[in-house]
C-alpha cells in the first residue's frame, strides 16, 4: 500500500510540473535580439495613414483589363478583403469588356492616376511594353504599383515591382493532363488543336499556349505515340488563330476542317467557354480530351456537364489580394518587390463542386 501511494504521489508531482511548465511556455521569446519588443514591433508605423495624399486613409486603386466576364470577380473580392483587414480604402476599376481590352485599361490607369487621394497602383499587364509611360507616371508622383495576374517582364523597373500571378509554365500541367486523358481512354491517334488569337495581344496567354503545347508533345513522345497525333498549335507554338470575337464558331470550324480532334486546349476565359459550347454543339461531349482555364461559372458548369473534361484555376483571389497587402507592407515597412506565383490548380468534374466556396473561382 505504501508504494502504491508513494507512486501516486509522484504522478501527482509530475502532473503537476507538467502543468507548471505548460503555463511557463518554455522557450518562447519575448523580445526581439535587437532589444526591441514584438508588440512595438509589429504596430503600424506612425506616418503610414498618411502617406502620400496625407488624408488619414490609405488609398488603392486595382485596374484589370476585363472586368465584364466574371473572371476577376474573385480578384477584386481578394482586394476589398485585404483592405478592410488594414483599414485601406480599394478602388475597384477595369475594362467593362467581356474580353481582353488592355487599350481601356491603360485609359482607366492614367485617369486614377490623376486622383489626389491615391496612394498605390494595383494594375494587370497582358500587353507587354505597354506600361513603361504609366510606371514613369507613378515614380514621378510618388506612388508605388503592384502588378497582377499578367506579366510584363520587361516593365520599367520590373525588379522593383512586386507581382502576383500564375506563371504561364503552369499550363503544362493541363498539357500533360490532356496527355494522360488519351492514354487513359485508349485513343491511338488524331488531331490536338490549341485555339488561340495572337490579336488580343495577351503575352501571358500565348505563353500558356506554347507550355501547353510543348507539355503535349513532350508527353506523347514519351509515351511513344506522338507520330500517331497531330498537334497544332499555329506555325509559331501559340495557338491556332481563332476569331476572338466569335470564338465558339471558330472553335467548330476547326474540328470540322480536321474532322479527327481528340484533343484541345484553350488558354484563357474567352477561349475556354467557347471550347465548352463546341464541344456540346458538335456532340462530341465525353468523347474528347478538353481542357481549359479558369474557373469562372461557364467553366464549372461545363465540368459538370462534360463538355471541358478539365480546366486550371490560377487562384485568383490571392491575385487580389497579395497586391493590396504588398503595397501596405512597401509603405508601412519598406518591403518591395516580393513576388507571389499563385500556381495552378486541376479541377474536374470529380472536385468542381470543392470549387466556388467563399467566391473562390
Amino acid at each position: 500500500m505504501k508504494n502504491f501511494l508513494a507512486s501516486l504521489a509522484v504522478g501527482a508531482a509530475v502532473t503537476a510540473l507538467a502543468a507548471g511548465s505548460a503555463y511557463a511556455q518554455s522557450g518562447s521569446v519575448a523580445n526581439a535580439v535587437g532589444g526591441y519588443s514584438f508588440d512595438d514591433a509589429a504596430k503600424e508605423a506612425d506616418g503610414t495613414k498618411g502617406f502620400h495624399s496625407n488624408d488619414g486613409v490609405l488609398t488603392f486603386a486595382i485596374v484589370t483589363h476585363t472586368a465584364g466576364n466574371g473572371f476577376f470577380d474573385p480578384v477584386y473580392a481578394g482586394a476589398l478583403t485585404a483592405a478592410n483587414l488594414i483599414g485601406a480604402k480599394i478602388l475597384l476599376l477595369g475594362s467593362e469588356s467581356p474580353v481582353d481590352d488592355p487599350a481601356r485599361a491603360i485609359e482607366i490607369t492614367n485617369q486614377i492616376l490623376q486622383d489626389p487621394n491615391l496612394d498605390g497602383l494595383i494594375m494587370t499587364t497582358p500587353q507587354a511594353g505597354a506600361y513603361d509611360d504609366i510606371v514613369r507616371a507613378a515614380e514621378d508622383l510618388g506612388i508605388p504599383i503592384a502588378t497582377t495576374n499578367s506579366f510584363d517582364g520587361g516593365i520599367l523597373n520590373r525588379n522593383g515591382i512586386s507581382h502576383t500571378g500564375q506563371d504561364a509554365s503552369a499550363a503544362a500541367i493541363a498539357g500533360e493532363a490532356l496527355v494522360k486523358c488519351l492514354m487513359d481512354n485508349g485513343v491511338e491517334g488524331g488531331s490536338i488543336v490549341l485555339p488561340n488569337s495572337t490579336a488580343m495581344g495577351n503575352i501571358e496567354v500565348n505563353n500558356r499556349v506554347s507550355s501547353a503545347y510543348g507539355a503535349i508533345v513532350a508527353g506523347l513522345q514519351a509515351a511513344g505515340k506522338l507520330d500517331a497525333f497531330t498537334v497544332d498549335a499555329g506555325p509559331e507554338g501559340v495557338g491556332v488563330d481563332a476569331d476572338p470575337n466569335d470564338p465558339v464558331n471558330a472553335i467548330v470550324g476547326l474540328f470540322e476542317s480536321r474532322g479527327d480532334v481528340v484533343g484541345a486546349f484553350a488558354g484563357n476565359n474567352v477561349f475556354t467557354p467557347a471550347l465548352a459550347q463546341a464541344v456540346a454543339q458538335t456532340g462530341m461531349t465525353g468523347k474528347i480530351c478538353a481542357y481549359g482555364f479558369d474557373l469562372g461559372p461557364a467553366q464549372q458548369e461545363a465540368l459538370k456537364a462534360g463538355n471541358l473534361t478539365g480546366a486550371l484555376g490560377q487562384q485568383p483571389f490571392l491575385q487580389g489580394f497579395w497586391p493590396v497587402m504588398q503595397l501596405y507592407l512597401e509603405i508601412d515597412r519598406g518591403i518591395s518587390a516580393a513576388n507571389l506565383d499563385t500556381r495552378a490548380q486541376l479541377v474536374t468534374k470529380d472536385n468542381v463542386a470543392a470549387v466556388g466556396k467563399r467566391f473562390e473561382n
